[in-house]
Formats: C-alpha cells, sequence, structure tokens
C-alpha cells in the first residue's frame, strides 16, 4: 500500500507539472494573439524560444513545485476537508503567479504581462482543483467497496474511543477499518463489550500485536490523567516499529474550544482556543474594516456635521459622549458616540436603576422613556446615527464593524456568570446577531446567548448577512429604546 501511495503521490506531482506547462503555454498562446494580431497556431509553436526563457522556465518550474509542497498539496489529505485543500491550490497558485509575474518583469518578458498571469493563475486552479476532487471522489469510490484501506488500532475504550470508532466508521470514503481496541481490564469493559467492539491486546501484548498484524495508525483515546504512562508507552511502542500515532484533541474535555498547532521558534505547542474564525479569514476581516470605516467615515461626513450643530442647537453640552468600555480580552477603550442625553446622565443613573427594563446587569439606554434624552436623542438613537462615530475605533482597530458590543466598566463589573466574559475573547463591533434579532428588547440572556453564537459560529459570509440585516433593522428602529 505504501508503494502504491509513493507511486501515486509522484504521478501527482508529474501532473501538476503538466498543468503548469499547459496554463503557461494557454496563457501565451492567449497573450501572442493579442499582443501580435495573429490567429494561426501554427505561427504561434514557430517562435522561437530564447535559451535564458527557456532556463527562467525550468527554474519557475521547480519553483513552482516547491511552493505547491510548502503548502501541503501532496500530504494524505483524507482526513482534512475538501475546502481546505481547494484554498491551498489558490494560496500556493497566488504566490507561484505572483514570483513568475515579479520574474517576467525583471527580465522584461513582454508576453507575461497582467492578462498572462489572470489567464494561467486561472487555468491552474481550474484544473488542479477538478483533478482533486476527481482523485477525492474516485478514491472513495474505491474504498466504499473496501479497497485501499488503512487499519487502524485505538488505545482505550471510553465513550470518547467508541463515538470516535462510530465517526469514522460512518465515513467509509476516508479508508480506515477499525482492527481493535487496546486497553487493560477495568469497570468500564462490560458497557464497552456492548458497543459490539472488541478489546485485541492489552498493553503487556501490544508491541507483539503490533508485530503480527497489519497496523497503519494508532489513536489514543486514554485518560492523560490517570493513564499517562500508558499512553506514553504505547506511543513510544507505536513510534519504535514506525506507526503512525494519533490522539483525540478533546483531552481536556473542553466545550467549546478547538485545537490548532502553531509553532514559537521551532517549539511546537497545541492551542486551544475559542470563536470559529481564524487564519487568513482574520486578516480580511480587519482589512474590510479599515476600508469600510474609511470610506463610511468620509462619506457621512455632511451627516456628522449636520447632527453636531443639531445637538449644539438643542441642548448645552459637547457634541460627543466619550465612555470607557471593555473591549478585547478585557482591555479599556474609549468609545465615541453623539451625545443624546443630557451632560450629567450618568450621575443621575443610580436614581434611575428601578425603571430599568432589562434584566441582568446592562442598564445603558434600556429605559424606554428615559428623561435624560435630549429631543434630538431620541431621533438619533432611533436611527442610531449616534453609533456612527464608532467607525473611528473600527478604522483605529479598537473594535470592529462587526462583534458583541463593547460594554460599559458598571455593566462588566456587575457580570455574575463567567461564561459571559467569553464575549470579550473577540474584538467588540458596531453591530451583531442582538443588533438584528431585537437590540434592546431581548433578555440579557438571550443578549449573551446571540453573542456565544456569533463566537462559534462567526465567519465573513456571517458577517456580511448581519451588516446586510443591520440597515433594515435600525430603518424600522426595532428594539431601540
Amino acid at each position: 500500500m505504501i508503494d502504491r501511495r509513493q507511486l501515486l503521490v509522484k504521478a501527482y506531482k508529474l501532473f501538476d507539472l503538466l498543468i503548469m506547462i499547459f496554463g503557461f503555454a494557454f496563457a501565451s498562446w492567449i497573450s501572442y494573439l493579442h499582443l501580435s494580431g495573429l490567429n494561426s497556431f501554427e505561427h504561434f509553436l514557430a517562435i522561437r524560444i530564447k535559451i535564458l526563457n527557456f532556463v527562467l522556465f525550468i527554474a519557475l518550474l521547480l519553483l513552482w513545485h516547491a511552493i505547491l509542497s510548502f503548502f501541503n498539496l501532496y500530504q494524505s489529505g483524507c482526513l482534512s476537508s475538501r475546502w481546505k485543500e481547494v484554498f491551498n491550490v489558490i494560496k500556493a497558485t497566488v504566490l507561484g503567479s505572483l514570483l513568475i509575474y515579479i520574474t517576467a518583469i525583471l527580465f522584461r518578458i513582454d508576453i507575461a504581462n497582467f492578462s498572462f498571469i489572470a489567464i494561467f493563475w486561472t487555468t491552474n486552479v481550474a484544473l488542479m482543483t477538478a483533478s482533486r476532487l476527481a482523485l477525492r471522489w474516485g478514491l472513495g469510490w474505491v474504498r466504499r467497496r473496501g479497497r485501499n484501506l488503512r487499519c487502524m488500532l485505538i488505545a482505550g475504550t471510553n465513550n470518547r474511543a467508541i463515538d470516535f470508532a462510530r465517526k469514522i466508521e460512518s465515513r467509509p470514503e476516508l479508508g480506515y477499518r477499525i482492527s481493535g481496541f487496546v486497553d487493560r481490564v477495568w469497570e468500564g469493559v462490560a458497557d464497552f463489550l456492548k458497543s459490539g467492539y472488541q478489546i485485541v491486546t492489552d498493553l503487556d501484548g501490544f508491541s507483539a500485536y503490533l508485530r503480527e498484524h497489519v497496523v497503519d495508525e494508532v489513536v489514543i483515546s486514554l485518560p492523560l490523567k490517570s493513564q499517562y504512562r500508558t499512553a506514553s508507552r504505547i506511543a513510544a511502542l507505536s513510534e519504535e516499529q514506525g506507526i503512525v500515532v494519533r490522539y483525540l484533541p478533546d483531552i481536556f474535555n473542553l466545550k467549546s474550544s478547538r485545537m490548532r498547532t502553531d509553532s514559537i521558534e521551532g517549539l511546537p505547542l497545541v492551542s486551544n482556543c475559542t470563536g470559529a474564525m481564524e487564519g487568513w479569514q482574520v486578516e480580511v476581516k480587519r482589512l474590510l474594516d479599515i476600508l469600510i470605516s474609511g470610506i463610511a467615515l468620509v462619506i457621512f461626513l455632511p451627516l456628522f456635521l449636520i447632527t453636531a450643530i443639531a445637538i449644539k442647537f438643542t441642548s448645552s453640552g459637547p457634541v460627543f459622549f466619550v465612555q470607557e468600555r471593555i473591549g478585547l480580552n478585557k482591555r479599556r477603550l474609549r468609545v465615541y458616540k453623539f451625545r443624546t442625553m443630557v451632560p450629567d446622565a450618568e450621575k443621575k443613573q443610580t436614581e434611575l436603576e428601578s425603571l430599568n427594563e432589562i434584566s441582568g446587569p446592562v442598564f445603558k439606554i434600556k429605559i424606554k422613556k428615559d428623561p435624560r434624552i435630549t429631543s434630538i436623542g431620541k431621533i438619533l438613537r432611533k436611527l442610531s446615527i449616534d453609533e456612527l462615530p464608532q467607525l473611528s475605533n473600527v478604522l483605529k482597530g479598537d473594535m470592529s464593524l462587526v462583534g458583541p458590543r463593547p460594554l460599559p466598566v458598571r455593566d462588566y463589573n456587575g457580570f455574575s456568570e463567567d461564561w459571559h466574559r467569553r464575549r470579550f475573547s473577540i474584538r467588540p463591533g458596531i453591530t451583531c446577531l442582538w443588533q438584528v434579532k431585537g437590540r434592546s428588547s431581548l433578555p440579557f440572556e438571550r443578549w449573551m446567548e446571540l453573542d456565544m453564537e456569533y463566537i462559534d459560529k462567526c465567519s465573513l459570509w456571517l458577517d456580511f448577512r448581519i451588516l446586510a440585516k443591520t440597515l433594515p433593522s435600525v430603518l424600522r428602529g426595532s428594539g431601540a429604546a
């Protein structure tokens, strides 16, 4: 099986190089026809290629192969999603195409212009993606028929091990066959045997079992608190015979965090973190925050001037209300809003706490007939115009366009549940699920649940949906105090 896999990988490497050559030739042909005005393929083939250009092409071909290898496109991807592989293809081809474009500029290769790069990149992405999806489908078809399988041995007979085995068996296209389980005799063995699985060996016979049976991978699902030495020995014995060792990541039984691998100065680290958004999406989200907030501040400048004049003419006091609030990982930040209340509104808050109409520690603006709100302030709050200065917080990086609303220090100090504080694990925002699903009309607990839902499901697509729903929600004035 290993030889077949190595043969398949080598064939794939060659096929990717052929795709690169075809993409390069196809893009060159299209660019040549555009530059020369000739429509004969024979004329294109008759072009004389300079030796320097040929050497450069060979160098780029080797570099292209190195980039594809760097992005793990030749490693086993049976346990990774197809979309992760497609994204790796996109990243690799973008970098490779960029290097080709830079090389063309340095060596003055006229045919490799921007349109050439666009055609070259599109061709490679389309063909490489199609070939990988086709291979996944083909291998899945073969594996579902009991061919090309990898034998997996699971160390541990607890519920986590059983659940993992059932999930593996529910995905036959992954190409795994459960050989059995390894464990000692303990009080839960009787319950384990009811699952229909069997213990093929204990720890004493583990090494001999590896010697006498086909085992491609060993998965460790032992409780580390009580079985650390056992798990360590199983890993060492497997390593000794060159067998892949895997372990289930939820060794601490964490409910909402996910695992990722990092490296600091060559030292590998396993990290558990909450939140669904990571990697390139975080960078794109920040870039969109900068672009959108910057453009919006310019567009809304006339509205800002009109609002400032209206505030000055209708009440005494400053135009802006500045308040210290709790941000990312409980960092303090100064949030800017158009003033909608009388200047000493915060001092009167204690007097009005008995009229607060929202459950939990949050006070803010939840009184429908708050006597502190000015006449123009009611309009500003109704249309959420008072929140627009927070675009400067977004541009600065203290906030994001979408995220849990930043809370005043007083409200944070009133929190009684630690799970509420997970809302501070991501950058606060101007709008979030709470804003589009009721705003101030929602009870505090539901507000917190929506914040957790956003953190666990956050993505660029969800951000776009929330932004698209925010404007209609604001125009309706639903839930606004």
